[in-house]
């Protein structure tokens, strides 16, 4: 029964004193880590957005770029998570490694990344993943899987080496004002570290009870 499942966290801890005083920093390290432990796909990240519905929507997109601009992913501007952060750019991702027992929570507004950006993001996707995105209608209703495979085929006559971004595709760029950092901890008295930006440009760390 799902009730009678249990697991006690005994990986590692999460100090104030062992925190990077730069949110950033601190989750490149941890990011480090997962992809150490060969995690399938450790840059996969929920990604929840609202609609003018008010109701959330959750799915996982790939972190493709980091710094301390933001957090880049990159998709198809016209699907639901496009049109929701259109009408709503506040947005919140969620990390979560196993094995690692730890997962992080970022929150912020997301604005699209430069064209340039996208268009060299694009160019270095397999031809196959070019003819993909440029094929889909993201998250339109279509009649079958054959719609899109004939879409596929029309556009590799048109295209029979490099496919040009789709002005309907490209990056997003999350830019954080809140991190939580969750390690988890026997007992389910786990650690949870919360940086919050300040007016100034600085981060004040906060511990948050389990």
């Amino acid at each position: 029964m799902l009730r009678d499942l249990r697991s006690d966290y005994t990986y590692g801890a999460l100090s104030e004193q062992d925190a990077d005083p730069n949110p950033f920093r601190q989750l490149q390290r941890w990011l480090a880590e997962a992809l150490e432990t060969h995690l399938y796909e450790p840059h996969g990240m929920t990604l929840s957005t609202v609609g003018e519905n008010g109701r959330p929507s959750s799915r996982v997109v790939l972190l493709r770029g980091l710094d301390e601009q933001g957090l880049v992913f990159f998709s198809n501007y016209q699907s639901r998570k496009g049109r929701e952060l259109a009408s709503n750019p506040w947005a919140c991702v969620n990390f979560w490694w196993p094995p690692l027992e730890r997962q992080v929570r970022i929150e912020g507004l997301v604005e699209k990344a430069e064209p340039e950006l996208s268009d060299e993001y694009f160019a270095s996707r397999p031809y196959e993943s070019q003819i993909g995105s440029a094929a889909s209608p993201q998250s339109e209703v279509i009649a079958s899987r054959e719609v899109l495979e004939e879409r596929m085929a029309e556009l590799r006559a048109r295209y029979p080496e490099t496919v040009p971004r789709p002005a309907h595709w490209g990056g997003f760029r999350l830019r954080p004002d809140t991190f939580e950092f969750w390690q988890g901890r026997p007992n389910r008295l786990h650690d949870r570290l919360r940086y919050r930006l300040q007016p100034d440009g600085g981060w004040v760390i906060e511990r948050l009870a389990p």
